[in-house]
């Protein structure tokens, strides 16, 4: 059987892709997504489903919510709230697997910013 060995690529309607373009590489740094190939860090990538009734991606018409890698959680979120980003995190969140935080793009798509526990870098 032929294997996946990673994502290739994530694409999502927008209303303004260029003024949403500019808003992830302004604030989550990354490089021109039209324009460039974003060469990513190894690690590790969970591809998963949740359940249709899930309310774990806020609304309920959401269906899909990316999740990022980040060196140091703590960094990404004081940069975001300095920013005037709206940063969630909720103690359930953090597990055994690392630390998470939410945030929205400007239009309303749930972004999830990950730590992997050391054991998992």
């Amino acid at each position: 059987m032929t294997r996946v060995t990673g994502i290739g690529g994530f694409f999502f309607r927008a209303r303004d892709p260029a003024a949403l373009t500019a808003w992830y590489e302004k604030h989550l740094g990354i490089d021109d997504m039209v324009k460039a190939v974003w060469q990513q860090q190894a690690g590790p990538t969970v591809f998963a489903p949740f359940g249709a009734d899930t309310d774990y991606f806020g609304r309920s018409e959401q269906q899909w919510m990316i999740n990022f890698r980040v060196e140091d959680l703590d960094a990404a979120m004081a940069d975001l709230k300095a920013a005037g980003i709206a940063v969630e995190t909720r103690p359930e969140w953090d597990s055994e697997a690392g630390r998470f935080c939410r945030i929205h793009d400007p239009e309303g798509n749930p972004i999830e910013l990950w730590e992997p526990s050391a054991d998992d870098r």
